[in-house]
């Protein structure tokens, strides 16, 4: 099936596999003696290849011709996204500038140039969101150090006949599919392992699956690596060997013009920018960022001023937790303010009773 289809049949065995749970298709097991699954069509099988399937958000889409398109239009006439881009999990995504270009057309310039990219910066500044806004069809690898080959290439597992089935890797899934993977904290990976990675990265283009008889796996146009790293955070490590594979390397930080846009408290976004000042003096280890302030926003919304206030002095590590409360206090001209804590336990009738309508209002704790 995959020579007559001209796919690889990593793709073809998973399509299988999806027709399999979907009671399209049946599997048989490992009767070939090959240890590969075979599969037998049944009543269901020529109704499901006669529908037609619409693929959900964040799936494969040709980018041979895309990058063909693109790269034969003249730049001064490539269209630009500054608009808000709507990410696949439904939220909104404000483009910013980079290299003169929205920075989501950037990134796919320098996808179509092949260039893998290293996003660098303070967790919650929005790496995340703007690869997830740039590459609708990517796939996400979420690095710890617990992190092995097996959750990046593939490993066996048990199917429910109890037989052990090669399942593979979102690496694999990726370079077959011509897709964008990101690597999300890569530099928590243990290096050993994210060396399984570097062969797809370079000239050649392909990994060898030594858990699954040393299989080849060549990667389709439009695979694309994309990582993600945050300096400061324990255990991160940015070594030689990531860093070189990376030929861009993007700082990412928080647009406090953009929290301001959004109508988040301008108090709060002096205290952040205040903040983020003093890190950049080595004088702090902790500022808020766009994701906190959004958090911010949210509770003031829900429980009122002070108790947002309170929540992101918490939220604070405890060696910057001081400073922190100083410059929310200073700022919003509230006193007293402490991290959110429970309080002693109220009377029963009390509890019951709903919050009066003035009790999260946003004025009500100034």
């Amino acid at each position: 099936m995959a020579r007559q289809l001209g796919h690889s049949h990593g793709a073809v065995r998973n399509a299988a596999l999806t027709l399999v749970r979907r009671g399209e298709a049946d599997q048989d097991g490992n009767g070939t003696g090959t240890g590969q699954p075979t599969f037998r069509a049944n009543a269901k099988t020529s109704a499901a290849g006669r529908a037609a399937v619409i693929s959900p958000p964040g799936t494969h889409s040709p980018r041979a011709q895309a990058a063909t398109a693109r790269t034969t239009i003249p730049a001064a006439t490539t269209p630009r996204q500054t608009g808000p881009i709507r990410r696949a999990g439904g939220q909104l995504y404000h483009p910013r500038e980079l290299a003169d270009l929205p920075d989501v057309e950037a990134l796919n310039r320098l996808r179509d140039a092949d260039v893998p990219v290293l996003l660098y910066g303070p967790p919650g500044t929005g790496k995340t969101s703007l690869v997830e806004a740039a590459f609708p069809d990517l796939l996400t690898v979420a690095g710890d150090g617990d992190t092995t080959v097996g959750d990046l290439i593939g490993e066996y597992t048990q199917d429910d006949a109890g037989a052990y089935v090669f399942q593979y890797g979102p690496v694999v899934t990726a370079m077959t599919e011509g897709r964008a993977l990101l690597i999300d904290d890569a530099s928590l990976i243990s290096p050993k392992v994210l060396a399984a990675l570097y062969p797809a990265m370079d000239g050649r283009r392909q990994i060898q699956v030594k858990a699954h008889k040393g299989e080849t796996i060549k990667a389709e146009s439009g695979f694309y690596v994309v990582a993600g790293h945050n300096p400061g955070v324990h255990g991160a490590v940015l070594t030689e060997a990531l860093s070189s594979r990376f030929s861009v390397q993007i700082q990412v930080g928080t647009d406090y013009d953009l929290a301001l846009a959004l109508k988040i408290d301008a108090r709060v976004v002096r205290v952040a920018r205040h903040l983020a000042r003093q890190v950049e003096l080595g004088e702090l280890g902790w500022a808020p960022q766009l994701r906190e302030l959004l958090s911010y926003q949210k509770t003031e919304a829900v429980l009122g001023t002070k108790a947002a206030l309170a929540n992101l002095i918490g939220i604070a590590p405890l060696e910057d937790r001081d400073a922190v409360a100083e410059a929310v206090t200073k700022a919003a001209g509230v006193k007293n303010v402490a991290p959110l804590t429970l309080g002693k336990q109220l009377p029963a009738s009390a509890a019951r009773q709903p919050p009066s309508a003035g009790s999260a209002h946003r004025g009500h704790a100034r």
